[in-house]
């Protein structure tokens, strides 16, 4: 048995106990976090209903067609906060597995790439909950029938959100993803931009996909998918110009030397 095939065990190893205690870091500070966060449950999904509450009828509230349901809505609410708050540490901790095999150069971007990711993802529950929720909310108020009560289970409620969160989240990545396509060379920034078309109708079958079956809350998705697109393709264009500088500062010094 020679040295490589010695130390090759012992890494496997190595790696294997790094991720169990990445993993548990993970999970203890999730755990912490809801610890932190349950006692203040029922505040946080009163906070997280007033979208919905300030279009019902004067008079009306929610309601909980299961037994469970008053505890179980605010205990997955938590859950669920506590783990995006998490993320930033969780990505941190994928960070560290990751980073020993990425190259010093490549390092600034990825961790650049890593903080917008994360400010986005953010960023599009944000605006979900800010603007597109009381618009949404607001137009399925008026067009509720005559003689017909917004009388809205608080989980369904809670998982109708979530649905959202997560697909306003995933949408706002779509900087960084064309970002990703073209920096590492899957698809140059003139292909992209030819491509726009498709890229709309993209948007707008993702929103059907990821938003419920109405129109509105597919177009308050699509457009801002499209525009973070042409933000990314922004972005894309820079780097792809200041590539394409260094190459030539590159070329010019061999030349000379």
């Amino acid at each position: 048995m020679n040295a490589l095939e010695h130390h090759a065990p012992i890494a496997v190893v190595s790696h294997l106990r790094q991720l169990r205690s990445r993993l548990l870091r993970c999970l203890l500070a999730i755990v912490l976090l809801f610890i932190g966060l349950f006692p203040f449950a029922q505040t946080l999904y009163t906070a997280i209903s007033a979208p919905l509450r300030a279009f019902l009828p004067a008079g009306a509230s929610m309601i909980a067609t299961s037994v469970t349901s008053p505890l179980m809505a605010p205990f997955k609410l938590t859950l669920m906060l506590a783990l995006f708050v998490a993320m930033p540490l969780i990505l941190h901790q994928v960070w560290g597995m990751v980073a020993p095999v990425v190259y010093r150069r490549e390092r600034r971007i990825a961790i650049a790439l890593l903080v917008a990711s994360v400010t986005l993802f953010y960023a599009g529950m944000a605006f979900a909950f800010f603007l597109v929720f009381p618009m949404m909310f607001g137009f399925f108020a008026s067009v509720t029938p005559e003689g017909v009560e917004m009388m809205t289970d608080i989980a369904l409620y809670l998982d109708f959100i979530l649905a959202l969160f997560l697909a306003f989240g995933l949408a706002f990545q779509i900087p960084v993803a064309t970002f990703l396509v073209v920096w590492a060379g899957m698809i140059d920034v003139q292909t992209l931009s030819k491509s726009r078309a498709y890229v709309i109708v993209g948007c707008f079958v993702v929103g059907m996909i990821l938003t419920p079956p109405d129109v509105f809350s597919q177009t308050m998705l699509a457009v801002p998918m499209w525009l973070l697109f042409e933000v990314g393709l922004v972005a894309s264009r820079m780097v792809s110009r200041r590539g394409t500088a260094c190459n030539a500062d590159f070329n010019r010094e061999a030349d000379t030397a």
